[in-house]
């Protein structure tokens, strides 16, 4: 049974739900390139992990000083979802913490919602969590803001102190943190390398861990969960 201090679990999609990250940073980065804009795999990956499209879209504008197509953001989903489709699992272990965490739980990503949706739905996690899947795209500002925290809290009824969030990424970590809430850090996907730990504990992580199964330990599961 969950503990009464959590009354819900956020989770983020990419890189904790779905071992997806390493794959859309290499697909992002082929899609960019052919375009003129050159970034690395490793650079894509440290700078544009959990955030939204339209911001790391606006980001890249600002670097290179020139304008990217204004179909971008729908390229750059279709190429991963198309992915997704070969390439895409669950992270080891989640299907085994959902089914031991009773406590209500949803999904608030970066992401844009159909690909949120397919990437659940691919990896077999839809049903455990349709219909609270909440995205950047239904705020003002994503992450590292906390708006998409908050809004998840307020569309499932809970005080944000309440909650507890898992991320992978440091604008998520920081805008878990703004929105007053405990933040666990997972370090286990396939884009996690060395000092990803310390940099999730660094914006705020109340721990990192490795193994998905040890989710239901680390939200101290005991006493009963209240609505």
């Amino acid at each position: 049974m969950q503990d009464s201090a959590t009354r819900l679990v956020i989770f983020d999609c990419d890189g904790v739900l779905v071992d997806s990250e390493a794959i859309a940073c290499r697909v992002d980065a082929e899609v960019l390139s052919a375009l003129g804009f050159d970034i690395a795999f490793e650079e894509f990956r440290d700078r544009y992990v959990g955030i939204s499209t339209a911001t790391m879209c606006a980001d890249i504008e600002a670097r290179f000083g020139r304008s990217l197509p204004p179909d971008i953001a729908g390229r750059l989903l279709e190429a991963v979802l198309a992915a997704f489709e070969h390439e895409l699992a669950p992270i080891p272990g989640i299907p085994e913490a959902l089914r031991a965490i009773d406590a209500p739980r949803c999904v608030a990503s970066s992401s844009d919602p159909p690909r949120i949706r397919r990437s659940l739905q691919v990896a077999g996690l839809l049903h455990l969590f349709e219909p609270h899947l909440f995205s950047a795209t239904m705020v003002a500002r994503g992450k590292p803001a906390p708006d998409i925290f908050l809004h998840a809290a307020a569309e499932m009824g809970v005080d944000p102190r309440g909650c507890t969030v898992v991320e992978d990424s440091v604008p998520g970590v920081t805008a878990a943190r703004a929105a007053g809430m405990r933040v666990l850090g997972f370090v286990g996907g396939a884009h996690c390398g060395p000092g990803h730990a310390a940099r999730l504990a660094a914006a705020g992580a109340e721990l990192a861990f490795d193994d998905m199964t040890d989710l239901p330990r680390l939200l101290a599961v005991q006493g009963g969960t209240r609505p």
